[in-house]
């Protein structure tokens, strides 16, 4: 799945390690979406659009949507 997450991270001046605090996630699972080698839960998902305070459409794209 693709998604803006290391773009959207990078606008806030977030490190890995700072989004996946506040995420309560590891910095390699951080690493790991942003690079597409892992989908999130559908719960890890929507705490992730929460952190950054907009719709889940506007971080996940369908496979073939590019940013």
């Amino acid at each position: 799945m693709n998604n803006r997450l290391k773009v959207m991270r990078a606008e806030r001046d977030w490190s890995q390690q700072d989004l996946a605090e506040r995420l309560g996630v590891s910095r390699q699972s951080v690493n790991a979406i942003e690079t597409g080698r892992y989908d999130p839960s559908l719960p890890l998902a929507f705490k992730i659009a929460d952190v950054f305070g907009i719709p889940i459409e506007a971080i996940f794209l369908k496979d073939g949507d590019s940013e």
